[in-house]
């Protein structure tokens, strides 16, 4: 057995607007998982969790670990968090013991923990993705699109926003969400960005989500009018995702300003093709604990 095996996960934005659960992009923000076999270490409950969904899938003789996660991805803030530690921690431990399942069958155990399978995939698989349940399919994205994250400094939990959705909606709403859901995977699949314009909005969730971001609104009209070719909540929140070819600081800035609050920042990243990786002894943190 190896002495200790590091995973790089990629975050992802989710939902996309209208692709409600389905649809979802990695980004070059990381989450790095460490470990290594030991006894008598405390766990994380998420950790612990995805633990036991492996051992159980694998049958394979369990064994005692410690684990490290260095997380870059802010936590409850709709860039798929814990999916990431959750990936990290299957890869770990499929790493650890010979291999014994594919990135598709840890991918289906990640999707069965997070209860949906839209940031799963991403980060999975990396690029763009479009999951219909467990079936996947993934677009390489261009360098040349650029994702403008607007971060607050408070949390939203995905079931407390869940839990704000309608059983039924409007059928003009469902007509918006699916129309637009079709524009935004022909844009990812044939490379044409500038179609992604005015794409992102839907009926399913945002509007039934405003009251937990309550400047959701202004910020995504001001990310458009600063050439922006759409935004999002990102996942359930609290994140806003602008999508651009061009101006993307300044799209950042207009966001931050539209958001009225003190507490927040924003970054611009790409996309990450490659999905979930383990890491050689090269680019591995070289002690584990620091």
């Amino acid at each position: 057995m190896k002495q200790q095996v590091t995973i790089r996960v990629p975050a992802s934005t989710s939902n996309l607007g209208p692709g409600f659960d389905c649809l979802g992009v990695a980004l070059r923000l990381y989450t790095t998982v460490i470990l290594r076999p030991a006894r008598n270490s405390p766990l994380p409950l998420i950790a612990s969790e995805a633990s036991r969904r492996f051992f159980a899938a694998t049958r394979a003789s369990e064994f005692s670990f410690a684990c490290k996660i260095d997380a870059e991805v802010p936590i409850a803030r709709g860039l798929g968090s814990s999916a990431t530690v959750r990936l990290g921690v299957l890869h770990a431990l499929n790493e650890l013991s010979g291999g014994l399942l594919s990135r598709n069958e840890l991918f289906v155990l990640c999707a069965g923990l997070e209860g949906h399978p839209d940031n799963a995939a991403a980060s999975s698989f990396g690029g763009f993705n479009v999951a219909r349940n467990l079936k996947t399919q993934q677009f390489n994205v261009s360098g040349r699109l650029q994702f403008v994250l607007l971060i607050p400094d408070f949390a939203v939990e995905t079931d407390k926003a869940r839990r704000l959705l309608p059983p039924t909606i409007d059928r003009t709403d469902a007509v918006l969400s699916s129309t637009n859901s079709a524009a935004i995977v022909a844009a990812f699949a044939s490379g044409t960005y500038e179609n992604l314009r005015c794409a992102f909005r839907d009926g399913l969730h945002q509007p039934y989500r405003r009251p937990l971001v309550p400047f959701l609104d202004a910020v995504i009209s001001a990310a458009e009018d600063a050439g922006a070719l759409g935004a999002f909540l990102s996942g359930s929140g609290s994140s806003i995702c602008a999508v651009t070819l061009r101006n993307a600081v300044q799209i950042g800035q207009a966001m931050k300003q539209a958001s009225g609050l003190r507490s927040v920042r924003f970054l611009v990243t790409t996309a990450d093709n490659r999905g979930v990786r383990l890491l050689d002894s090269s680019q591995a943190p070289s002690h584990f604990g620091k």
